[in-house]
């Protein structure tokens, strides 16, 4: 098996809309692929569009109907349309009039460098869709923009299809220029093109005309625009008339200056004795790792006119830590169980091991659900608003009409299991694991009360048997994590093959909590050796597989099962060094305060940091350039688009949700037990948090 391709395509996992034939093998790249006499009539096909009006200086019926020369259907009204314009369109291109012109001026030519990857030619989106010919009072002719699929030779894999920009009359359909384009392509090449292969797809088309909001769409519009108005208004009332600076809850909750000021605070590391204050660090971090692991994946569909390097990119030490991305998942997973351990036996042991668990469920759904509802709203109705480009809907993870459809099973949390062939958000996936996992949790955490050691002993078998459950599925059903959709659904997205993290989690958790006060004096020696362990799971994790192109499925089994256990383990030093003062570097960079606005960003940044990425690719007129740097520019100008977005939404949705659940379900604290305080440092209980981890931030 393909370990390679596997850790690519777990990266490729959240994206539906990205498939992996975008990248031929070597076999289909080399030299004698093209025959000579593919590759000339190929050459003439250069500038298209006068290929084409050469061919058809005059349009009749039969040019424009499939099968119409053996009278197969009759014209309809659109075919007659479609007729006269492209009639007064040629008669004044012989006339040189400038919009005729414009419409051949927009055409794509078949792009140069197809050897090296390059297959698009956008064309002009703009000047086509600008065009706009009055003929009488009540038509015009517009125009409309479609991708055409040309495959040069039948001979090339099917990975190799070229695709250029063609601008017509609107009152074409995309069957009219696919029969046109057919027959010429059949002339110039002298091959029958299959008819599996459309060559032009309405769906690739676009045109000037917008169709009227629909009613999701204006609700989408008028919610947005209350939750503005509200956050207006507490906000003049905190500025003008706080008085004494005593505000009511719920103008606090809703006022922009109150909820900047708290995700702005920088508070300075150790001042808290009740934070792990190098979370923060790995916690914005690892979200890092994911939008710039996502940016590639993004730019690599891109029209590159040097898309054959990418094979030559994965070779590279480099894209060993892109691709390998996929472990922030098993961080935040360990994250997650992390502190819900610590937090909840801390507060178990003032309420005498009591756990209202129909409340950590209210609160957890209550506090997750409404920014991840108008994620799926903004995703549905504003993004096909904003992202006007030749590229839109062929960018990206998703194909959000789904959302239509599965809507509600992102909002039960079942995505991973159920439809996970039409997933609304593709990388809501792990909100869903998350909150499985959490539905779990607490009989967890009664068994660590009750019965302690015993307890954790269960927990440590129960992952090793995960672990075990893992292995034995790839090996028997001969399963890959790359190359099958079962193989996702079945070892990405299920809930039991990535419990091990957040299992672990709970254990270290737990450590802590049984050590919490005891300061750990540790020779040079052991500091060392841990780091040198810990350094080690992580750079094994992340290159283990540098140099080799497939192993067998036992070997790839091994590697998955094993990495799942390790990146968490190596996690478990780096946290506890920095707490107990072995972090040095580590824990000096971790724990900088810089860090704190992105960490309590980053649930509403992984949210939405998708609309960026598939807004910023949609909109692109012109082909790239792949390479890192090029990604690395990209990057910024998303991740900094990003933070706003998910800045807004916070102070839109998430804080104003946080401020009415503690206002409408107020959480019951227990008084302290007499006795000394817990130095133990954990996350803090911020004014909406529960006996509950943080809310979930990242893939």
């Amino acid at each position: 098996m393909a370990l390679r391709l596997a850790v690519v395509m777990c990266v490729l996992a959240m994206a539906s809309a990205v498939h992996p034939q975008w990248l031929p093998n070597h076999k289909e790249l080399s030299s004698d692929v093209l025959g000579s006499e593919q590759f000339a009539a190929m050459s003439q096909m250069r500038r298209l569009a006068v290929e084409f009006f050469d061919f058809y200086p005059n349009v009749t019926l039969k040019d424009l109907l499939p099968g119409a020369e053996h009278g197969q259907r009759l014209p309809t009204a659109q075919d007659l349309e479609c007729l006269a314009d492209f009639t007064l369109w040629l008669n004044d291109l012989s006339s040189f009039k400038t919009w005729a012109l414009k419409m051949i001026d927009a055409w794509g030519s078949l792009p140069s460098g197809t050897l090296v990857g390059n297959m698009w030619d956008l064309g002009h989106f703009d000047e086509c869709l600008n065009i706009d010919k009055a003929i009488t009072g009540g038509h015009s002719i517009k125009g409309k923009y479609c991708f055409a699929k040309v495959k040069p030779a039948p001979t090339i894999a099917k990975a190799i299809i070229l695709k250029t920009a063609v601008c017509f009359p609107a009152s074409c359909s995309a069957a009219h220029m696919d029969t046109m384009l057919r027959r010429l392509f059949k002339q110039l090449l002298n091959v029958e093109l299959s008819s599996e292969l459309q060559i032009v797809d309405e769906a690739t088309c676009q045109t000037a005309e917008q169709e009227p909001y629909d009613g999701l769409t204006i609700f989408t519009i008028v919610v947005l625009s209350i939750l503005a108005a509200l956050v207006a208004l507490a906000t003049l009332w905190d500025y003008f008339l706080s008085g004494n600076g005593r505000l009511p809850p719920l103008v606090k909750g809703f006022s922009a200056r109150s909820n900047s000021r708290t995700l702005f605070k920088l508070v300075e590391p150790k001042s808290n004795p009740n934070v792990i204050d190098c979370l923060h660090g790995i916690r914005a971090l690892s979200f890092i790792w994911v939008v710039f692991g996502h940016d590639y994946i993004v730019y690599a569909s891109s029209p590159n006119i040097n898309l054959y390097d990418v094979l030559t990119w994965t070779k590279s030490v480099f894209s060993f830590l892109v691709t390998h991305g996929i472990y922030a998942v098993d961080t935040f997973f360990f994250l997650s169980g992390l502190l819900l351990v610590v937090i909840s036996l801390r507060s178990m042991d003032r309420t005498k091991g009591k756990l209202n668990i129909p409340m950590m469920y209210l609160h957890r759904y209550i506090r997750l659900t409404p920014i991840l509802a108008m994620g799926i709203l903004m995703y549905l109705c504003i993004l096909p608003l904003l992202a006007q480009g030749p590229l839109h809907g062929v960018l990206g993870f998703d194909d959000y009409g789904k959302c239509k459809e599965s809507w509600y099973l992102t909002l039960l949390y079942v995505q991973n299991y159920i439809g996970v062939d039409r997933l609304c958000i593709s990388h809501s996936w792990y909100l869903a694991v998350d909150m499985q996992l959490y539905i779990f949790a607490p009989f967890l955490l009664i068994a660590l009360y009750k019965w302690g050691k015993k307890a954790a002993a269960g927990i440590f078998i129960l992952m090793m048997l995960l672990v075990c459950c893992l292995f034995s599925i790839m090996v028997i059903n001969d399963l890959s994590l790359g190359n099958t959709a079962d193989g996702m659904r079945r070892l990405y997205y299920a809930t039991n093959t990535r419990a091990s993290p957040y299992l672990i989690g709970i254990l270290f958790g737990y450590f802590l909590h049984l050590n919490r006060g005891r300061q750990f004096k540790l020779t040079w020696i052991w500091v060392l050796l841990g780091w040198l362990v810990s350094l080690a799971l992580l750079f094994t994790c992340v290159f283990a597989t540098y140099g080799r192109d497939s192993v067998t499925i036992v070997e790839e089994a091994f590697f998955v099962s094993l990495a799942r256990v390790a990146w968490p383990l190596a996690l478990c030093w780096v946290v506890f060094a920095c707490m107990h003062g072995y972090g040095y570097v580590a824990d000096s960079f971790l724990s900088s305060p810089l860090w704190q606005p992105i960490s309590r960003l980053s649930y509403a940044a992984y949210i939405f940091h998708m609309f960026i990425e598939s807004l910023n690719g949609g909109v692109g007129r012109t082909s790239t350039y792949f390479s890192d740097y090029q990604v690395m520019m990209r990057f910024w100008a998303d991740f900094g688009f990003t933070l706003f977005l998910a800045y807004l939404m916070n102070i839109l949705v998430e804080a104003p949700f946080a401020s009415l659940v503690n206002v409408l379900l107020p959480t019951k604290r227990p008084s302290p037990s007499p006795g000394p305080k817990s130095p133990i440092p954990v996350e803090p209980q911020t004014k909406e948090a529960t006996i509950e981890a943080p809310a979930p931030t990242i893939d």
